[in-house]
Protein backbone atom coordinates (compact mmCIF):
# COMPACT_ATOMS: atom_id res chain seq x y z
CA UNK A 1 0.00 0.00 0.00
CA UNK A 2 1.32 3.58 -0.75
CA UNK A 3 2.20 5.83 1.54
CA UNK A 4 -0.55 8.25 0.85
CA UNK A 5 -3.39 5.57 0.76
CA UNK A 6 -1.84 4.71 4.22
CA UNK A 7 -2.10 7.94 5.91
CA UNK A 8 -5.08 8.61 4.38
CA UNK A 9 -7.11 5.42 5.49
CA UNK A 10 -5.76 5.97 9.30
CA UNK A 11 -7.52 8.98 9.65
CA UNK A 12 -10.68 8.04 7.31
CA UNK A 13 -13.75 7.77 9.51
CA UNK A 14 -14.08 3.62 8.54
CA UNK A 15 -17.16 2.80 10.54
CA UNK A 16 -18.96 5.79 9.75
CA UNK A 17 -18.39 5.12 6.25
CA UNK A 18 -18.93 1.34 6.97
CA UNK A 19 -22.31 1.51 8.56
CA UNK A 20 -23.76 4.14 6.68
CA UNK A 21 -23.26 2.62 3.45
CA UNK A 22 -24.33 -0.33 4.20
CA UNK A 23 -27.05 0.97 6.49
CA UNK A 24 -28.36 2.48 3.02
CA UNK A 25 -28.05 -0.31 1.04
CA UNK A 26 -30.30 -2.66 3.07
CA UNK A 27 -32.99 -0.09 3.11
CA UNK A 28 -32.45 1.27 -0.77
CA UNK A 29 -31.52 -1.29 -2.93
CA UNK A 30 -32.83 -1.55 -6.29
CA UNK A 31 -35.28 -4.91 -6.58
CA UNK A 32 -33.32 -6.67 -8.96
CA UNK A 33 -34.03 -11.10 -9.84
CA UNK A 34 -30.60 -11.88 -8.87
CA UNK A 35 -30.82 -10.15 -5.63
CA UNK A 36 -33.80 -12.99 -4.82
CA UNK A 37 -31.57 -15.37 -2.81
CA UNK A 38 -27.72 -15.61 -2.38
CA UNK A 39 -26.68 -18.81 -4.77
CA UNK A 40 -23.44 -18.56 -6.16
CA UNK A 41 -24.65 -20.08 -9.29
CA UNK A 42 -26.90 -17.28 -9.76
CA UNK A 43 -24.42 -14.45 -8.73
CA UNK A 44 -21.89 -15.72 -11.28
CA UNK A 45 -24.01 -16.23 -13.87
CA UNK A 46 -25.75 -12.38 -13.39
CA UNK A 47 -21.76 -10.59 -12.25
CA UNK A 48 -20.81 -12.13 -15.96
CA UNK A 49 -23.53 -10.79 -17.91
CA UNK A 50 -22.86 -7.66 -15.63
CA UNK A 51 -20.03 -6.97 -17.06
CA UNK A 52 -19.70 -4.07 -19.18
CA UNK A 53 -23.64 -3.89 -19.65
CA UNK A 54 -26.07 -2.20 -18.21
CA UNK A 55 -28.62 -3.60 -15.31
CA UNK A 56 -31.88 -3.15 -17.47
CA UNK A 57 -30.24 -4.76 -20.53
CA UNK A 58 -29.44 -7.59 -18.62
CA UNK A 59 -32.27 -8.64 -16.32
CA UNK A 60 -34.50 -9.66 -19.43
CA UNK A 61 -31.57 -11.92 -20.57
CA UNK A 62 -30.61 -12.69 -16.94
CA UNK A 63 -33.90 -13.68 -16.59
CA UNK A 64 -34.61 -16.02 -19.63
CA UNK A 65 -31.19 -17.72 -19.00
CA UNK A 66 -31.67 -18.80 -15.29
CA UNK A 67 -35.39 -20.47 -16.81
CA UNK A 68 -33.18 -21.96 -19.81
CA UNK A 69 -30.63 -22.92 -17.21
CA UNK A 70 -31.58 -23.04 -13.83
CA UNK A 71 -28.69 -25.27 -12.21
CA UNK A 72 -25.40 -25.43 -12.85
CA UNK A 73 -25.93 -28.89 -13.96
CA UNK A 74 -27.96 -27.54 -16.68
CA UNK A 75 -25.45 -25.34 -18.30
CA UNK A 76 -22.83 -27.45 -17.78
CA UNK A 77 -24.87 -30.55 -19.80
CA UNK A 78 -26.73 -28.08 -22.54
CA UNK A 79 -25.51 -27.77 -25.84
CA UNK A 80 -22.80 -24.63 -26.51
CA UNK A 81 -24.80 -23.31 -29.67
CA UNK A 82 -28.31 -23.64 -27.41
CA UNK A 83 -26.09 -21.36 -24.60
CA UNK A 84 -25.25 -18.76 -27.48
CA UNK A 85 -28.39 -18.48 -28.80
CA UNK A 86 -29.91 -17.40 -25.16
CA UNK A 87 -27.14 -15.44 -24.64
CA UNK A 88 -27.88 -13.43 -28.35
CA UNK A 89 -28.15 -9.65 -28.00
CA UNK A 90 -25.56 -9.32 -24.98
CA UNK A 91 -22.58 -9.24 -27.21
CA UNK A 92 -19.22 -10.57 -25.45
CA UNK A 93 -20.28 -13.71 -26.93
CA UNK A 94 -16.44 -14.97 -25.30
CA UNK A 95 -18.23 -14.54 -21.98
CA UNK A 96 -21.28 -17.20 -22.57
CA UNK A 97 -18.02 -19.70 -23.77
CA UNK A 98 -15.89 -19.21 -20.80
CA UNK A 99 -19.24 -18.99 -18.69
CA UNK A 100 -20.36 -22.59 -19.55
CA UNK A 101 -16.59 -23.84 -19.56
CA UNK A 102 -16.01 -22.99 -16.51
CA UNK A 103 -19.49 -24.13 -15.31
CA UNK A 104 -18.87 -27.73 -16.54
CA UNK A 105 -15.49 -27.89 -14.92
CA UNK A 106 -17.55 -26.91 -11.32
CA UNK A 107 -19.93 -29.58 -12.25
CA UNK A 108 -17.08 -32.47 -12.86
CA UNK A 109 -14.62 -31.12 -10.61
CA UNK A 110 -16.41 -30.07 -7.53
CA UNK A 111 -19.63 -31.95 -7.74
CA UNK A 112 -21.45 -28.89 -9.11
CA UNK A 113 -20.95 -26.46 -5.79
CA UNK A 114 -19.67 -23.23 -7.00
CA UNK A 115 -15.72 -22.90 -4.84
CA UNK A 116 -15.82 -20.57 -1.64
CA UNK A 117 -11.80 -20.00 -1.82
CA UNK A 118 -9.93 -17.27 -3.44
CA UNK A 119 -7.66 -19.28 -4.66
CA UNK A 120 -9.79 -22.27 -6.21
CA UNK A 121 -12.45 -19.36 -7.54
CA UNK A 122 -10.11 -17.85 -9.30
CA UNK A 123 -8.66 -20.38 -11.50
CA UNK A 124 -12.07 -20.98 -13.00
CA UNK A 125 -12.24 -19.76 -16.94
CA UNK A 126 -13.27 -16.01 -16.92
CA UNK A 127 -13.26 -15.41 -13.39
CA UNK A 128 -10.92 -12.31 -12.98
CA UNK A 129 -10.54 -10.69 -9.34
CA UNK A 130 -13.46 -8.59 -9.49
CA UNK A 131 -16.15 -11.70 -10.04
CA UNK A 132 -14.32 -14.08 -7.67
CA UNK A 133 -14.57 -11.39 -5.36
CA UNK A 134 -18.08 -10.61 -6.01
CA UNK A 135 -19.32 -14.10 -6.03
CA UNK A 136 -17.54 -14.81 -2.56
CA UNK A 137 -18.54 -11.54 -1.10
CA UNK A 138 -22.67 -12.01 -1.80
CA UNK A 139 -23.35 -15.85 -1.99
CA UNK A 140 -20.64 -16.89 0.86
CA UNK A 141 -20.00 -13.51 3.20
CA UNK A 142 -15.93 -13.53 2.37
CA UNK A 143 -14.57 -9.99 3.05
CA UNK A 144 -13.37 -10.28 -0.33
CA UNK A 145 -12.90 -6.97 -2.17
CA UNK A 146 -14.88 -6.90 -5.73
CA UNK A 147 -13.61 -3.66 -7.78
CA UNK A 148 -14.85 -2.75 -10.92
CA UNK A 149 -14.84 0.74 -12.86
CA UNK A 150 -18.17 1.56 -10.71
CA UNK A 151 -15.84 1.02 -7.33
CA UNK A 152 -12.93 2.90 -8.42
CA UNK A 153 -14.88 5.96 -9.43
CA UNK A 154 -16.34 5.88 -6.27
CA UNK A 155 -13.35 5.23 -3.72
CA UNK A 156 -11.16 7.68 -5.92
CA UNK A 157 -13.78 10.76 -4.54
CA UNK A 158 -14.22 9.25 -1.36
CA UNK A 159 -10.41 8.83 -0.27
CA UNK A 160 -9.12 11.75 -3.25
CA UNK A 161 -7.28 8.87 -4.81
CA UNK A 162 -5.18 10.23 -7.80
CA UNK A 163 -4.36 7.07 -9.32
CA UNK A 164 -5.66 7.04 -13.11
CA UNK A 165 -8.41 4.52 -13.18
CA UNK A 166 -7.58 3.45 -16.76
CA UNK A 167 -4.05 1.50 -16.01
CA UNK A 168 -4.67 -1.98 -15.24
CA UNK A 169 -1.83 -2.14 -12.15
CA UNK A 170 -3.83 0.64 -10.27
CA UNK A 171 -6.63 -2.40 -9.39
CA UNK A 172 -4.18 -2.99 -6.48
CA UNK A 173 -4.16 0.16 -5.00
CA UNK A 174 -8.29 0.27 -5.14
CA UNK A 175 -8.75 -3.51 -3.53
CA UNK A 176 -5.82 -2.73 -0.95
CA UNK A 177 -8.42 0.47 0.21
CA UNK A 178 -11.64 -2.03 0.08
CA UNK A 179 -9.42 -4.90 2.10
CA UNK A 180 -8.87 -2.05 4.59
CA UNK A 181 -12.65 -1.25 4.78
CA UNK A 182 -14.73 -3.34 4.12
CA UNK A 183 -17.98 -4.49 6.36
CA UNK A 184 -16.50 -8.52 7.90
CA UNK A 185 -20.08 -8.39 9.56
CA UNK A 186 -21.78 -7.87 6.49
CA UNK A 187 -19.74 -8.03 3.19
CA UNK A 188 -21.91 -8.66 0.88
CA UNK A 189 -24.31 -5.51 1.42
CA UNK A 190 -20.97 -3.61 1.50
CA UNK A 191 -19.52 -4.73 -1.95
CA UNK A 192 -23.14 -4.21 -3.06
CA UNK A 193 -23.72 -1.04 -1.47
CA UNK A 194 -20.82 0.36 -3.53
CA UNK A 195 -21.83 -0.85 -6.74
CA UNK A 196 -25.01 0.44 -6.47
CA UNK A 197 -23.66 3.85 -4.63
CA UNK A 198 -21.53 3.82 -7.94
CA UNK A 199 -24.55 2.68 -10.65
CA UNK A 200 -27.15 5.27 -9.09
CA UNK A 201 -25.58 8.14 -6.79
CA UNK A 202 -21.25 8.72 -7.62
CA UNK A 203 -22.32 8.85 -11.13
CA UNK A 204 -19.29 9.46 -14.01
CA UNK A 205 -21.19 12.74 -14.50
CA UNK A 206 -23.46 14.79 -12.55
CA UNK A 207 -23.36 12.90 -9.54
CA UNK A 208 -26.20 13.37 -6.77
CA UNK A 209 -24.02 14.28 -3.62
CA UNK A 210 -26.67 15.90 -2.37
CA UNK A 211 -28.29 12.43 -1.98
CA UNK A 212 -25.27 10.42 -1.11
CA UNK A 213 -25.44 7.85 2.04
CA UNK A 214 -21.27 9.16 2.54
CA UNK A 215 -21.21 12.54 1.37
CA UNK A 216 -19.74 13.63 4.95
CA UNK A 217 -17.16 11.20 4.60
CA UNK A 218 -16.41 11.84 1.42
CA UNK A 219 -13.21 13.84 1.29
CA UNK A 220 -13.40 14.89 -2.47
CA UNK A 221 -16.69 16.19 -1.82
CA UNK A 222 -15.62 18.11 1.33
CA UNK A 223 -12.61 19.80 -0.51
CA UNK A 224 -15.01 20.30 -4.14
CA UNK A 225 -13.07 18.09 -6.12
CA UNK A 226 -15.74 15.64 -7.11
CA UNK A 227 -15.53 16.57 -11.00
CA UNK A 228 -11.80 16.15 -11.24
CA UNK A 229 -12.21 12.52 -10.05
CA UNK A 230 -11.75 10.15 -11.20
CA UNK A 231 -8.88 10.37 -13.16
CA UNK A 232 -9.40 7.98 -16.21
CA UNK A 233 -6.93 8.02 -19.22
CA UNK A 234 -8.70 8.33 -23.04
CA UNK A 235 -9.26 4.94 -24.51
CA UNK A 236 -8.02 4.72 -28.22
CA UNK A 237 -10.43 5.62 -30.78
CA UNK A 238 -11.62 2.24 -32.26
CA UNK A 239 -10.57 1.13 -35.48
CA UNK A 240 -13.01 1.30 -38.47
CA UNK A 241 -13.53 -2.55 -40.68
CA UNK A 242 -15.62 -1.90 -43.63
CA UNK A 243 -17.65 -5.32 -44.80
CA UNK A 244 -19.23 -6.48 -47.35
CA UNK A 245 -21.98 -8.80 -46.56
CA UNK A 246 -24.00 -11.10 -48.90
CA UNK A 247 -27.42 -12.54 -48.70
CA UNK A 248 -27.02 -15.32 -51.26
CA UNK A 249 -30.59 -17.22 -52.08
CA UNK A 250 -31.01 -20.77 -54.04
CA UNK A 251 -33.48 -22.01 -56.02
CA UNK A 252 -34.82 -23.65 -53.33
CA UNK A 253 -35.47 -20.11 -51.74
CA UNK A 254 -32.58 -21.11 -48.81
CA UNK A 255 -29.45 -18.51 -48.03
CA UNK A 256 -26.30 -19.31 -47.59
CA UNK A 257 -24.75 -18.69 -43.60
CA UNK A 258 -21.16 -19.38 -42.50
CA UNK A 259 -20.20 -20.38 -38.93
CA UNK A 260 -17.40 -17.93 -37.43
CA UNK A 261 -13.86 -19.83 -36.25
CA UNK A 262 -14.23 -21.24 -32.55
CA UNK A 263 -11.72 -18.46 -31.71
CA UNK A 264 -11.99 -14.83 -31.40
CA UNK A 265 -14.47 -12.03 -31.94
CA UNK A 266 -18.05 -13.49 -32.20
CA UNK A 267 -16.64 -17.44 -32.10
CA UNK A 268 -18.81 -20.04 -33.75
CA UNK A 269 -21.89 -17.73 -34.39
CA UNK A 270 -23.46 -17.87 -37.49
CA UNK A 271 -23.60 -14.84 -39.96
CA UNK A 272 -24.18 -13.86 -44.06
CA UNK A 273 -21.24 -14.84 -46.07
CA UNK A 274 -18.59 -11.77 -45.38
CA UNK A 275 -15.66 -10.56 -46.68
CA UNK A 276 -13.30 -7.87 -45.36
CA UNK A 277 -12.82 -4.79 -48.11
CA UNK A 278 -8.65 -4.62 -47.95
CA UNK A 279 -8.07 -2.44 -51.48
CA UNK A 280 -9.27 -0.25 -53.53
CA UNK A 281 -8.73 -2.56 -56.68
CA UNK A 282 -11.86 -3.89 -56.42
CA UNK A 283 -15.62 -2.57 -56.31
CA UNK A 284 -17.49 -3.70 -53.19
CA UNK A 285 -19.56 -6.07 -55.66
CA UNK A 286 -16.44 -7.94 -57.20
CA UNK A 287 -14.60 -8.31 -53.89
CA UNK A 288 -17.99 -10.03 -52.65
CA UNK A 289 -18.09 -12.53 -56.07
CA UNK A 290 -14.82 -12.91 -55.85
CA UNK A 291 -14.82 -14.24 -52.44
CA UNK A 292 -17.63 -16.50 -53.02
CA UNK A 293 -16.48 -17.89 -55.82
CA UNK A 294 -12.94 -18.75 -53.76
CA UNK A 295 -14.89 -19.39 -50.42
CA UNK A 296 -17.86 -21.45 -51.47
CA UNK A 297 -17.36 -22.08 -54.94
CA UNK A 298 -20.81 -20.69 -55.88
CA UNK A 299 -21.92 -18.31 -58.93
CA UNK A 300 -23.65 -15.85 -58.18
CA UNK A 301 -26.67 -14.34 -61.19
CA UNK A 302 -26.13 -10.63 -60.22
CA UNK A 303 -24.99 -8.81 -57.06
CA UNK A 304 -27.19 -5.73 -56.09
CA UNK A 305 -26.87 -3.31 -53.70
CA UNK A 306 -29.58 -3.51 -50.86
CA UNK A 307 -28.54 -1.41 -48.22
CA UNK A 308 -25.93 -0.30 -45.05
CA UNK A 309 -25.83 -0.93 -41.97
CA UNK A 310 -23.07 -0.21 -39.08
CA UNK A 311 -22.32 -1.77 -35.81
CA UNK A 312 -20.07 -0.85 -33.16
CA UNK A 313 -17.96 -2.87 -30.30
CA UNK A 314 -15.81 -1.11 -27.73
CA UNK A 315 -12.92 -1.48 -30.10
CA UNK A 316 -13.79 -1.66 -33.40
CA UNK A 317 -16.71 0.01 -35.97
CA UNK A 318 -18.02 -2.54 -38.62
CA UNK A 319 -19.41 -0.43 -41.33
CA UNK A 320 -21.08 -2.97 -44.20
CA UNK A 321 -22.51 -2.71 -46.94
CA UNK A 322 -25.69 -5.66 -47.96
CA UNK A 323 -25.70 -7.01 -51.32
CA UNK A 324 -28.39 -9.37 -52.51
CA UNK A 325 -28.16 -12.42 -55.14
CA UNK A 326 -29.03 -15.45 -56.65
CA UNK A 327 -26.96 -18.54 -57.39
CA UNK A 328 -26.38 -19.94 -60.89
CA UNK A 329 -24.11 -22.76 -59.70
CA UNK A 330 -23.60 -24.19 -56.17
CA UNK A 331 -21.25 -26.31 -54.04
CA UNK A 332 -22.59 -29.39 -52.70
CA UNK A 333 -19.42 -29.85 -50.09
CA UNK A 334 -19.76 -27.48 -46.91
CA UNK A 335 -18.38 -27.65 -43.74
CA UNK A 336 -18.96 -24.87 -41.84
CA UNK A 337 -21.54 -23.27 -43.86
CA UNK A 338 -25.25 -24.29 -44.74
CA UNK A 339 -28.21 -23.45 -46.72
CA UNK A 340 -31.05 -22.41 -44.04
CA UNK A 341 -34.72 -20.31 -44.19
CA UNK A 342 -34.74 -17.00 -42.75
CA UNK A 343 -37.06 -18.70 -40.28
CA UNK A 344 -34.29 -21.28 -39.83
CA UNK A 345 -31.80 -18.75 -38.62
CA UNK A 346 -34.04 -16.97 -36.10
CA UNK A 347 -33.25 -20.74 -34.24
CA UNK A 348 -29.38 -20.37 -34.82
CA UNK A 349 -27.36 -17.93 -32.38
CA UNK A 350 -26.84 -14.92 -34.81
CA UNK A 351 -24.85 -11.49 -33.92
CA UNK A 352 -26.82 -8.67 -33.85
CA UNK A 353 -25.68 -7.08 -36.74
CA UNK A 354 -26.89 -10.09 -38.82
CA UNK A 355 -30.05 -10.43 -37.09
CA UNK A 356 -30.90 -7.04 -38.46
CA UNK A 357 -29.81 -8.34 -41.73
CA UNK A 358 -32.01 -11.15 -42.12
CA UNK A 359 -35.00 -8.89 -40.40
CA UNK A 360 -34.29 -6.38 -43.10
CA UNK A 361 -34.42 -9.19 -46.08
CA UNK A 362 -37.64 -10.82 -44.28
CA UNK A 363 -39.31 -7.23 -44.56
CA UNK A 364 -38.08 -6.80 -47.91
CA UNK A 365 -39.18 -10.61 -49.57
CA UNK A 366 -36.34 -10.93 -51.15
Amino acid sequence: MNSDLQHTLEVFPKIDFKNNLVNWFLAEQRNLPWRLNKDPYRVWVSEIMLQQTRVETVIPFYNKFMQLFPTVADLANAEEEKVLKAWEGLGYYSRARNLQSAVREVHEVYNGQVPNTPERISKLKGVGPYTAGAILSIAYGIPEPAVDGNVMRVLSRILTIREDIGVPKNRKIFEQAVRALISHEDPSAFNQGMMELGALICTPTNPACLLCPVREQCMAFESGLVNELPIKSKKKAPKQVELVVGVIKNNDGKFLIQQRPQTGLLANMWEFPTAELKSNLLSKGDTLGFFLTEEYKIEVEELAYHFSIEHVFTHLIWKIDVYVGNTIKESNSLTTHKWVSLEECKNLPFPVVHQKIYQQIEKSQF
